[in-house]
């Protein structure tokens, strides 16, 4: 990933706040026709390996799973994002030297992926992303309010994949490389439309 140091974040638990934020990551990898890829929800467990285990299900009826084992791939989780226009910028009214660009946020992740079709995994896997999606719910909804025979037949026609991360980046383009004078505009152009981009414009332009 293209890394200008200003937009560079190499803080682990930033990286891995933004992947529980938004655990739907593209899964890349590479098959008997070139490249495959599938957007699937994850599920971090933090504390296991260096930077972190990742771990999904994909459908039994999905072929990318058939040459994952043993594969290096990567998996790309992106945050808030935003274009952001020229008008937004107080240099707009002094020079006119300006363009459209957009901010972003995103973490891409590298490990070696492992296939598992383990019941017992998968049973675990699929209650654990559950109550981590439902805990907000006022009234969550779990795997086993399903009947138990229905269940175990949804299990026979998914996959598990575990991803130990053993290289991690993180590029938060939040505007920092404008002036002061342009950030605070780009905040209060972003406001109303998209909140979540301009609190990281005001977080990381100190503002």
């Amino acid at each position: 990933m293209y890394q200008p140091p200003l937009h560079r974040e190499d803080r682990i638990e930033v990286q891995q706040a933004l992947i529980e934020d938004h655990p739907f990551g593209l899964l890349i990898s590479t098959g008997p026709e070139g490249l495959l890829a599938n957007g699937l929800p994850f599920i971090l467990k933090r504390d296991q390996g260096q930077f972190g285990l990742l771990k999904a299900h994909i459908a039994r009826a999905n072929t990318q799973w058939q040459s994952l084992d043993r594969q290096q791939v990567l998996v790309v989780f992106q945050g808030p994002l935003s274009y952001v226009s020229p008008s937004f910028y107080e240099t707009k009214k002094e020079t006119g030297k300006v363009v459209p660009t957009w901010n972003y946020v995103m973490v891409q992740a590298r490990g070696i992926a492992r296939v598992n079709d383990d019941p017992s995994w998968l049973h675990t896997q699929i209650n654990e992303i559950t109550d981590h999606q439902e805990a907000e719910r006022a009234h969550p909804w779990g795997v086993d309010d399903a009947p138990e025979r229905y269940i175990q037949s949804q299990l026979r026609g998914i996959i598990g994949i575990e991803i130990p991360i053993d290289a991690i980046e993180g590029k938060w383009k939040v505007s920092q490389n404008r002036p002061e004078a342009d950030r605070r505009g780009v905040v209060q152009g972003l406001e109303e439309v998209n909140p979540a981009m301009a609190g990281l414009v005001r977080e990381f332009g100190k503002l």
